[in-house]
């Protein structure tokens, strides 16, 4: 059965910068993940910028994430595939995110959202050399 699990739970009140939860990712059969960020409620002049992490214990993350979600300023659906094929020793994942806020009324970012993951058949490795010819 494929996995399936939110990251940062739907309708996540985030003000300050943070991490999610820690995901075990061992069981996965395929190793790649459709990632869907969906921003509900958010304020103006502030950004959100949302990365997954990797770890082999779950206790370090290192220096850089798997993957980075593309810069948010406003509310809408954001879409992306986390293929962990390439990093075996990856055993657990989080989200974590960073949020900026530069208005001149409310002191604090405010971005409502959620990170939903769903593991997805595998990308294939090599695509397969196919023959053409001319039709004649």
């Amino acid at each position: 059965m494929a996995m399936e699990f939110d990251l940062i739970p739907q309708g996540t009140l985030l003000q300050d910068n943070g991490h999610g939860a820690v995901m075990d990712v061992r069981a996965s059969s395929t190793r790649t993940f459709y990632c869907v960020m969906e921003i509900g409620d958010q304020i103006e002049q502030e950004s959100a910028d949302v990365a997954i992490w990797g770890s082999a214990d779950g206790e370090n993350w290192g220096a850089h994430p798997l993957l980075k979600l593309p810069q948010q300023f406003y509310r809408g659906e954001t879409r992306a595939a986390l293929e962990l094929t390439l990093v075996p020793e990856v055993n657990f994942i989080r989200a974590a995110w960073e949020l900026v806020r530069w208005g001149r009324v409310a002191p604090l970012p405010m971005f409502v959202l959620g990170l939903h993951v769903k593991e997805i058949p595998a990308m294939p490795v090599r695509v397969p050399h196919v023959q053409v010819g001319a039709a004649g």
